[in-house]
């Protein structure tokens, strides 16, 4: 019987043991794009802080690319008057603005204070993006820490605010040239100032007395198929993981009530509703998110 305890009691410190694995630092998963010396990190190097001033902004990266998965990470905006101060997270298959790069973007406009902070989603597919929506947030972003997330596989792109779907952008079933599933893409994001276009068309411009203007983030959680030359194991779609089986394929009942609410009350500007732009709305507009 003591021998038993024994047994036991080791059993338990082991297990104690291989559930406190430490956590991963910024460094174990991101690079510095530029501006390191606007780059820092709490005390304990769980959260990191972007900053932006009149002289530069700062970005990073991770350092692996991805093909399909799920990319989530917790965000605090900049707070107080913000107009012309852009924070974009997003996905992309090259670090700059390829004529030929795949990407995914949120993009976090700022205010004014008092004005409610705007989020751009877009999709390019080999450069060619055009395919903005904005929305509303039914909570201020610049109080309290909120999770963007990120499902991708052969068959849509889901953007999730807090777990809930706010754009649903689907494949289809041929061959096209407006869905990006076929290269791999790094995770990225960044400050920077684009008072000629991000608030009210660019007529709020950046008040740089207020900076330096500053972007919070933490718990960024990935999982997704990673790339690995010359012979990546994600060179076609498999089912063997749960962003790519068939339930990820399409919304839940759940998230469909979740959409159907974000679609009434939030979205301020649809691109495939945008007939003076388009008058010949793109193909994929005619592809239902419901499906």
């Amino acid at each position: 019987m003591e021998t038993r305890v024994i047994v036991l009691f080791i059993v338990a410190v082991m297990a104690a043991s291989c559930s406190a694995q430490p956590k991963k630092s910024f460094q174990d998963n991101f690079s510095i794009m530029w501006s390191e010396d606007h780059f820092k990190t709490s005390e304990d190097g769980q959260i990191w802080y972007l900053n932006l001033d009149k002289d530069t902004g700062c970005g990073f990266q991770t350092k692996q690319m991805y093909r399909f998965g799920w990319f989530s990470m917790k965000l605090k905006l900049v707070g107080g008057d913000s107009a012309g101060v852009v924070t974009a997270y997003y996905m992309c298959t090259e670090n700059g603005a390829g004529p030929t790069r795949d990407e995914l973007d949120f993009e976090f406009l700022g205010n004014r204070t008092g004005e409610p902070y705007l989020i751009q989603t877009n999709v390019y597919k080999n450069g060619t993006g055009n395919r903005e929506m904005r929305h509303m947030l039914w909570f201020d972003p610049t109080e309290d820490f909120h999770t963007y997330s990120i499902l991708w596989n052969s068959h849509q792109i889901v953007f999730f605010v807090d777990k809930v779907p706010i754009r649903v952008y689907k494949n289809a079933n041929y061959d096209n040239n407006f869905f990006p599933n076929e290269k791999p893409m790094y995770l990225f994001s960044s400050i920077w100032n684009a008072d000629e276009w991000a608030t009210r068309g660019g007529l709020e411009k950046t008040d740089w007395k207020k900076a330096p203007f500053v972007s919070s983030y933490k718990e960024f959680s990935v999982e997704g198929c990673q790339w690995e030359d010359p012979y990546p194991a994600c060179v076609s779609t498999t089912t063997k993981n749960w962003w790519d089986q068939y339930e990820s394929w399409h919304l839940t009942k759940d998230q469909k009530n979740d959409f159907a609410w974000v679609e009434r009350n939030l979205v301020i500007y649809d691109y495939c509703k945008d007939t003076e732009r388009f008058p010949t709305l793109p193909e994929e507009c005619s592809l239902s998110p419901w499906d």
